[in-house]
């Protein structure tokens, strides 16, 4: 079962790259779908997450921000 996550984030930001990083090194073990949403220029979007950022989630549920937290992931996949 395929496990539907967005991250959002902004480009050049480098914990978003770590958290990137970390996220395909699990996509296959997890078999996690990713999608990415840049909120620079988007006011809704900057407003919600501003510097919380990445900040990953699913289902509308915030997982983690900031930095990838591998146990909140388990959770919310063994949830799902």
């Amino acid at each position: 079962m395929s496990h539907a996550l967005t991250v959002y984030l902004r480009t050049g930001c480098h914990l978003c790259e770590d958290m990137l990083l970390q996220l395909h090194e699990l996509q296959t073990v997890l078999d996690l779908e990713l999608e990415l949403i840049d909120i620079a220029g988007n006011p809704s979007l900057e407003q919600k997450y501003g510097e919380k950022i990445p900040a990953l989630t699913g289902n509308g549920q915030e997982i983690c921000h900031y930095f990838l937290d591998q146990v909140a992931l388990q959770r919310y996949i063994e949830h799902q």
